[in-house]
């Protein structure tokens, strides 16, 4: 019998369930480090730059390391250069910038040096015409969802697909006024890649579903892309609601 003083046991909680947890709890991420492939790049220069700046540890990635290390140079903020597999391997969170065509078979080269990590992939399946750009779907499904087929041994996420490059590459603006949508299929994981993302000034990551959903993510940057350039704009992404 327990007496009215034992506290070794808690209580349960009412009907039985554990509170929900709060969506904006996330994990300190501030000592990982973070690779980018396709560092060269102006979507991967752009945010090996905000990430740094912020203060996370960043390696840019490129096929020629003398070309990473030239543009870490031209970073700044501590930016280091490598090839792609150092950059993988020396990296905690690996984030996937690399152009379309080249996305798959960069990938499955670096399979053995991205197992075990957390990848994000950001690319976005895009073709362009005389009417501008349209969405391509990969037979995967998704650019995401062909890294996770090519990835079996990595944690594979899906972030930062509507991300101004231009904005992020302006040293004038303090703040990306954004929200990131994230995707994956462990809340851990997405949880790391929203935490990330709210490194960067302005910047909120918002969980947006599982990997299946990845498609019509990536798709929406081609109505970005014409909204931009019919008005002249840098538009991303802001989900009011949440």
């Amino acid at each position: 019998m327990t007496s009215p003083d034992d506290t070794s046991k808690a209580p349960a909680p009412a009907g039985g369930k554990a509170p929900a947890k709060d969506p904006w709890d996330l994990p300190d991420v501030s000592d990982l480090v973070v690779g980018v492939l396709g560092g060269t790049g102006d979507q991967g220069r752009g945010l090996a730059y905000r990430l740094a700046k912020a203060g996370q540890k960043v390696i840019v990635g490129s096929r020629a390391a003398e070309r990473a290390r030239a543009a870490a140079g031209e970073l700044g903020h501590g930016v280091e250069g490598a090839d792609n597999a150092e950059c993988a391997r020396r990296s905690d969170i690996v984030i996937v910038a690399v152009p379309w065509d080249g996305h798959g078979e960069t990938l499955e080269a670096l399979r053995a040096e991205l197992a075990g990590k957390l990848v994000v992939d950001c690319v976005n399946p895009l073709g362009f015409d005389k009417q501008g750009a349209y969405a391509l779907t990969p037979d995967e499904g998704s650019a995401a969802q062909q890294a996770a087929a090519l990835l079996p041994d990595s944690r594979v996420t899906a972030a930062f697909h509507h991300l101004s490059a231009v904005l992020l590459q302006d040293p004038e603006i303090a703040e990306i006024d954004t929200d990131v949508l994230v995707l994956g299929e462990r809340r851990a994981d997405t949880d790391i890649v929203q935490a990330l993302a709210a490194r960067i000034p302005g910047m909120r990551g918002v969980f947006a579903g599982r990997l299946r959903n990845a498609h019509q993510v990536e798709s929406l940057v081609a109505n970005l892309i014409s909204v931009n350039r019919r008005y002249k704009a840098h538009a991303g992404l802001r989900v009011t609601d949440v």
